[in-house]
């Protein structure tokens, strides 16, 4: 109950923090340069001050923290209920300053955060691991988040913990019931990013199913090495400059948010949320930049060390994408949803997680005439992906687990 009511706080407090952006910046298309490096140095000084375990996107801690928990290992640098207090606060606090971030991924570790702090306090504490409550509680963080249960179950197995034993199976899912439970009761039941209303459906979806798999997957594997890069070569010179200077760095790639947003005309600020909201409901068409501008926003987003996930700006990212591509082919794109196709696609291709995006992005759609082509696009885009980078939360993971310092990438 308790991770169901902090996931639904951060929400709450990210909705706010990107009305209040929107209500700054509006008729003063200066002000993003001024608030962009500001919030972003103020941002990672506060977290690397007092809750340096909250940088990033979160789910690689939560990976890293079930892996030294299964051995024995603490974990309070990586989940604790400091952290989770400060990234929802901090995560909020970036979204002021226009950064491309979500909060999706880290309400996985803000709710493996609260049930790993409780764990002690339960007279039956022994007979529950601390690696399947911590488990059960990132699943949960993604259950609450986007209100899709199933993809919560499925996330655990696909991304956090690779298997589902016997005895971790009731944990699991008791959790994501209750956490979702509390967010429904709280929010209604609603659907993340609307509905998208799919008519049938025939043989003329496999063309755009096998063109936006390749796009799609190409795109997200490019996405995910650049994610990996500063973990790859750490010995450049602009990432040792980022250690030795992170809170000037921090400045600079709030510089360069602002920049990208002026050019993009303000469609990279902020989650994406509702861009995307408005793009699959049909209510609007993008540019030809806006998959361009979010995807670099939300990269540089990452690298800057704000505390922020990269699973709704990278569903804006494949929104903008088919928005494009459904222009270029000149089809409605009711009539073939290749914008649901895109999201799916390029989702599945960062995370290569194909089943957990597929099924986020089905249970926004009215109807279940595209679950296979889900299913399809989501499997060549992963296939793509896997060919130009490997998987970028569990290399990610290897970072926190063998580093000291969890402010690192």
């Amino acid at each position: 109950m308790l991770a169901g009511l902090m996931v639904v706080a951060f929400a709450e407090l990210a909705d706010m923090a990107l009305a209040l952006f929107g209500r700054l910046t509006t008729g003063r298309p200066w002000m993003p340069f001024v608030l962009a490096p500001t919030i972003g140095m103020l941002t990672v000084w506060l977290t690397r001050r007092l809750c340096p375990g909250a940088a990033g996107s979160g789910i690689p801690q939560v990976i890293a923290a079930t892996w030294l928990a299964a051995k024995g290992k603490p974990v309070n640098t990586l989940l604790s209920l400091r952290i989770a207090f400060g990234k929802i606060i901090l995560g909020a606090l970036a979204l002021v300053g226009g950064f491309s971030a979500g909060r999706e991924g880290p309400s996985v570790q803000v709710a493996a955060s609260v049930m790993h702090s409780i764990h002690n306090i339960f007279p039956s504490s022994r007979a529950l691991r601390a690696q399947d409550l911590i488990l059960a509680g990132g699943a949960a963080g993604v259950a609450a988040a986007f209100n899709t249960p199933l993809a919560g179950i499925v996330f655990a197995i696909e991304e956090l913990g690779r298997r589902l034993e016997t005895r971790t199976s009731g944990v699991l899912v008791s959790t994501i019931i209750i956490s979702g439970l509390v967010a429904v009761a709280l929010h209604g039941n609603y659907n993340y990013f609307g509905q998208l209303k799919v008519i049938n459906q025939d043989r003329t979806i496999v063309l755009p199913i096998i063109v936006t798999g390749l796009v799609c997957g190409s795109l997200g594997g490019l996405f995910s090495r650049l994610m990996l890069w500063p973990q790859k070569r750490v010995d450049l010179k602009l990432w040792r400059w980022r250690a030795e200077h992170p809170i000037y760095f921090a400045g600079a790639c709030g510089l360069l948010i602002a920049i990208i947003g002026l050019v993009g005309g303000g469609l990279s600020y902020g989650s994406g949320y509702m861009i995307t909201s408005q793009v699959v409901s049909g209510e609007l068409e993008l540019p030809w930049h806006a998959p361009i501008t979010r995807f670099l926003a939300t990269i540089v987003s990452y690298y800057s060390g704000i505390p922020g996930g990269i699973f709704a700006p990278a569903l804006a990212v494949g929104a903008s994408l088919g928005s494009n591509l459904a222009q270029l082919s000149g089809i409605p794109a009711d009539t073939i949803p290749i914008i649901a196709l895109c999201m799916a696609g390029f989702l599945a291709a960062v995370t290569q997680a194909p089943i957990t995006s597929a099924i986020i992005v089905m249970e926004m759609i009215d109807g279940h005439e595209m679950v296979i082509s889900l299913m399809a696009v989501t499997l060549i885009a992963k296939a793509v992906s896997a060919r130009l980078s490997p998987e970028l939360y569990q290399q990610l993971a290897l970072g926190f687990r063998a580093t000291k310092d969890p402010a690192g990438s």
